[in-house]
């Protein structure tokens, strides 16, 4: 289970990195740059749950799922939009598709507390 724990975590780190270079790569309109700058801002918040994610945080593990998914929902609209061009939709798609395998790995690999039993 640690394996797959940290390939999910690998799989968001990269989505992280990729997050910083939003404000980079857009033309201002797909996406827009409000969008890109809160999408760099999540990737740093997330590169920083990583770290201690990756020194067995439990509790930074379920903060980057949940800023990942946060990430994942700024992409939605891209679908919904008209005049979106093709290629920003398909990374869209892979975007969140991507989040999804990482935040299923990871949760996969997070200790679970154990009940006490009484006798």
């Amino acid at each position: 289970m640690k394996g797959i724990y940290r390939a999910g975590l690998a799989i968001l780190g990269l989505l992280s990195l990729a997050d910083l270079t939003g404000p980079l790569l857009t033309d201002g309109q797909h996406p827009p740059m409000s969008i890109a700058l809160v999408g760099a801002g999540i990737g740093v918040v997330s590169l920083v749950l990583l770290v201690f994610a990756f020194r067995g945080r439990t509790a930074a593990a379920i903060g980057l799922v949940v800023v990942r998914a946060m990430s994942a929902l700024t992409a939605v609209p891209a679908f919904f939009e008209p005049g979106v061009p093709a290629v920003p939709m398909i990374l869209a798609g892979a975007f969140v598709g991507l989040t999804v395998v990482g935040i299923v790995c990871a949760l996969a690999g997070v200790r679970r507390p154990v009940a006490a039993v009484a006798r």
